[in-house]
């Protein structure tokens, strides 16, 4: 290929997009870009600048001085900062406050819609989220929106939840699933709807590896163009 080819994953809490995302880059070795790892690398770098999470005038005026870029090594995207490979210090309960509160900041997040945008000219790239295909990568050579039923994804989350020792009953996800739907689709800010050339597809029935065959059957046809 002469030109980078990107992939976007979009979807609903629940459908297993982002499973596939890592498990679709490892596949074809391309670059899978972790949204919310940039926000706390942004979030690093203003904490160890003394910036309160708050203190937006001075957020803003920092993010010209923030290099960030994302490479492959090992199967996975890694996040650099300034030159610096970034590891679990970006996971502290610190830096999760930080990136909640900057990614609420509309010029962190347009600073990092050109960060994604530019690691994507410069590699292959696959990324996952809600807006993928209609806000941050439009010109995707493929776009997936990938759902499942609600009881299917209520299941899985249900499942995830059990296996950290979790609680909640499945009821109680199933109603958490149906209020993060409706506000997921009806948000002002990337609201969670398929782009117009979008591949729907529907993965109800299947595992994660049955996932994984369909979702490389659907993006080789393009490849092989």
């Amino acid at each position: 290929m002469t030109e980078t080819f990107k992939i976007a994953l979009d979807g609903p809490s629940g459908s297993g997009k982002s499973t596939l995302a890592k498990n679709l880059a490892k596949h074809y070795g391309f670059v899978y870009i972790d949204t919310g790892a940039l926000y706390r690398t942004i979030g690093l770098f203003v904490a160890e600048r003394g910036i309160a999470s708050d203190d937006r005038e001075a957020i803003v005026a920092c993010l010209p001085d923030i290099n960030i870029e994302m490479k492959l090594e090992n199967g996975g995207g890694v996040v650099y900062l300034g030159g610096k490979r970034i590891g679990n210090e970006i996971r502290t309960p610190l830096c999760s406050k930080y990136a909640s509160d900057v990614s609420k900041i509309p010029e962190v997040r347009a600073f990092l819609l050109e960060t994604q945008r530019d690691i994507a000219k410069k590699n292959n790239v696959i990324m996952d989220g809600r807006d993928i295909g209609t806000v941050i990568l439009p010109d995707a050579q493929v776009k997936i929106f990938v759902t499942a039923s609600i009881e299917a994804r209520a299941k899985r989350r249900f499942a995830e939840l059990q296996e950290r020792g979790d609680s909640a009953t499945y009821e109680e996800v199933l109603a958490d699933m149906k209020w993060r739907d409706a506000n997921d689709k009806n948000r002002n800010i990337a609201p969670a709807v398929p782009a117009e050339d979008a591949v729907m597809f529907d993965n109800s029935g299947l595992n994660v590896e049955e996932t994984l065959s369909a979702a490389i059957e659907i993006i080789d046809k393009v490849i092989k163009v």
